[in-house]
């Protein structure tokens, strides 16, 4: 059984070869983010809805007093969940300063790749998933699309911004 909350320890990669990818599911698609973007993994608390939102804001947290926005990551990919909402977790990553939820079906594990070995999306991935996705990594087992943090919590792409 997961703890209530996994805090992430991890070395930095930023001038390596390598990237270690936290990587998650949302429905069968598995994704991955660079660990050194993830604070800590928790089961799903109580959301507060926000009015006037966009549909991928679930609403914001507070986790230990901290106010904390979460985006449905499937949703705002246009990957749809299949699973109960009281089995979701979310991932809390530090971006630009700022602790932000996504809210995601499963964790996956840690995976270690070498950063030549991440290629880029494929041609058939749609223009609007395309701008989220960093490249794609081919592992033993599966593909793992490395998501743009920059493009899908981006100022310009604010879950709050008015259009």
């Amino acid at each position: 059984m997961l703890p209530e909350t996994v805090i992430i320890s991890r070395t930095d990669t930023k001038n390596s070869s390598h990237v270690e990818l936290a990587t998650f599911y949302l429905g069968d698609a598995c994704c991955g983010i660079n660990i050194l973007s993830v604070q800590e993994i928790n089961k799903l608390t109580e959301v507060t809805p926000v009015p006037l939102a966009p549909e991928y804001v679930k609403g914001v947290l507070n986790i230990r007093g901290n106010i904390i926005s979460l985006i449905d990551a499937g949703k705002r990919l246009g990957i749809s969940s299949e699973l109960e909402k009281k089995k979701q977790m979310n991932i809390i990553v530090l971006f630009e300063n700022e602790s932000i939820g996504l809210l995601i079906d499963r964790i996956g594990e840690v995976v270690r790749a070498e950063k030549e070995n991440i290629e880029e999306p494929p041609a058939n991935v749609g223009v609007i998933q395309r701008k989220y996705i960093e490249g794609v990594l081919k592992t033993e087992k599966e593909l793992i699309c490395v998501l743009n943090l920059n493009n899908l919590l981006g100022k310009n792409n604010s879950p709050f911004q008015r259009l």
